[in-house]
């Protein structure tokens, strides 16, 4: 049985929140974007149809509750919720809060100008909102919280 390795490309474009059951809850390195990511840790998947039904399912369920949590905290007009994997094939999700006065809206957020890269404390004081808004959440889906220090 193969072990689960985050690709690199997603590990340096993004900070590790915290682990759910099946996915790591990642953030885009980019402070024009409220996004996350949500990579299923199940080696070799690149698409949904990888997953076993009860890992299928899980997805869904995870996905579900931070669409609960994020779209009320950030007030967002829109959540966009994309698998891609055109560049980089391994499974993951993104999550976007979009707002009409984002810097890409009503366009796709991919080739909008370059990233702009958050400062360590802007990603702690987002892991923590997000921490405690899914504490809050009636869904409260157990996870296990990483310490944001690099």
């Amino acid at each position: 049985m193969m072990t689960f390795k985050l690709h690199p490309q997603l590990a340096k474009d993004s900070f590790h929140l915290g682990d759910l059951k099946l996915c790591q809850l990642r953030l885009i390195n980019d402070q024009r974007f409220y996004w996350l990511l949500l990579v299923p840790k199940i080696a070799e998947a690149t698409e949904v149809m990888d997953l076993s039904s009860a890992d299928y399912q899980q997805l869904w369920q995870e996905v579900y509750f931070l669409s609960q949590v994020i779209k009320p905290l950030k007030q967002a007009d829109k959540l966009n919720i994309a698998t891609l994997g055109n560049q980089v094939a391994q499974l993951h999700l993104h999550l976007i809060a979009r707002f009409t006065k984002d810097a890409a809206w009503p366009n796709p957020i991919w080739g909008s100008g370059a990233a702009e890269p958050y400062r360590l404390a802007a990603v702690k004081s987002i892991a923590e909102e997000l921490q405690l808004a899914c504490s809050n959440s009636s869904l409260n889906l157990p996870i296990a919280w990483q310490k944001i220090d690099s």
